[in-house]
């Protein structure tokens, strides 16, 4: 084997040489680099004769990747020692210690279709010092065939041990979102709450929780989709957005806080694809604040009803509608009206499938969510809307009602 290398010699008594083995195209080499005490370092590789001489390669090229293996200087190196990345970014074990103080481990329980009682489990994030806790509804509340037994009452766990009755104060079935409180007799650690409205697809976020019982339990992975719609999973009901992420989620993370690199929540991990791996969703913390925000308003949230379907048109679209029906009205943007129901606030109102709402409360709209911002909560307020019906403009007026709550 000897003669098919070519030998990489370090002489220095001083320094300190490390071997990685790596692969290379059509064969395997070895690369040496040799870190002397005053971090002047030289890499040479060393590789099958028909792959050519010896390569020498400057340490500083490598360093970058090998800064872990061995004493390197760190004026030049993009990690210090608390793991802070050059630039201003923080570790995945920076924010992952930031919040945990903050996650609980829940317990409530329940019966299923009327049949013998067994837990469920889940988990939460303190929001606030009083002990008011943050999950999903879904974990404390009655859906889906299973009954809550606990007359409101939840078992909360902390990260030093201590266990709490909880009392459950308001749930959002719609949104999947609930408050606990917790009644401590000294402060507890609370969360820091981001935002979430600047996420990009590709962020590194963390999940935090407890799946299958497995508490405290840290999770990384980036963002697949900043505004994956409930449409998109098949979902009925009103039209939510969710984080769309890749961490790793099973049964228990529910309830439980994602969180950007800055230690702050940015989402609730809500719900996942069972049958796939890396569909994970999470509810915006930007959503659920304006929930809480009603929650301490009203003590539930309320929401208007307009009685249509919509889906937001783009260029593209537009182009394609306008080609199969040369009457379809000449927009550059705007939200089309697809279906109404008979009886609705919108169908009082004049509205008709087709109809191109362009204006809403007098703004420019152009898409769904824009819509529902401006529609606000008041039960009866009359909303201004121009809508395009072929080639007319038509202004009408809708007066909203209170959605179901439980749709």
């Amino acid at each position: 084997m000897r003669r098919f290398l070519v030998n990489a010699g370090i002489r220095n008594p001083k320094s300190v040489t490390r071997t990685i083995a790596f692969a290379v195209a059509g064969g395997t080499g070895l690369l040496y680099f040799n870190c002397s005490a005053d971090s002047k370092t030289t890499t040479s590789k060393s590789l099958f004769r028909p792959w050519g001489d010896s390569l020498m390669l400057q340490y500083d090229k490598l360093r970058p990747y090998l800064s872990r293996m061995g004493s390197v200087s760190s004026s030049s190196s993009n990690e210090d020692s608390s793991g802070k990345v050059a630039g201003g970014s923080r570790s995945i074990a920076d924010a992952a210690a930031d919040v945990f103080p903050a996650l609980v481990f829940i317990t409530v329980a329940s019966k299923k279709h009327g049949k013998g009682e067994f837990p469920r489990s889940g988990s939460g994030t303190i929001i606030d010092s009083d002990g008011t806790i943050l999950t999903c509804a879904h974990l404390v509340s009655d859906r889906r065939g299973m009954q809550v037994t606990s007359n409101g009452l939840v078992n909360v766990t902390l990260q030093d041990g201590r266990s709490f009755v909880g009392t459950i104060l308001n749930t959002d079935l719609h949104y999947d979102v609930a408050l606990v409180k917790i009644n401590a007799a000294t402060p507890v650690p609370a969360a820091k709450l981001g935002s979430s409205c600047k996420l990009r697809a590709g962020d590194l976020v963390l999940a935090l929780g407890s799946p299958h019982l497995l508490q405290s339990t840290v999770t990384a992975g980036i963002v697949s989709c900043v505004n994956r719609k409930s449409s998109d999973l098949c979902m009925g009901g009103m039209l939510r957005e969710y984080i769309q992420t890749d961490c790793a989620c099973n049964p228990g993370n529910s309830g439980g806080p994602l969180v950007n690199l800055d230690g702050e929540v940015i989402g609730v991990n809500i719900l996942k694809r069972v049958d796939a791996d890396g569909l994970n969703f999470a509810l915006p913390i930007d959503v659920v604040s304006k929930i809480m925000q009603h929650f301490k308003k009203n003590g539930s949230v309320i929401r208007l009803w307009l009685g249509m379907k919509m889906i937001n048109l783009d260029e593209t679209l537009i182009a394609q509608l306008k080609y199969r029906d040369p009457r379809f009205p000449s927009v550059t943007k705007g939200v089309l009206v697809v279906m109404v129901q008979p009886g609705s606030p919108a169908d009082v109102a004049g509205i008709c499938p087709g109809d191109v709402v362009i204006k809403f409360q007098d703004k420019s709209v152009g898409s769904i969510s824009e819509i529902i911002t401006l529609m606000g909560d008041e039960v009866g307020k009359p909303l201004k809307v121009v809508v395009k019906r072929a080639t007319e403009s038509l202004k009408l007026t809708i007066v909203a009602e209170a959605a179901n709550p439980e749709i």
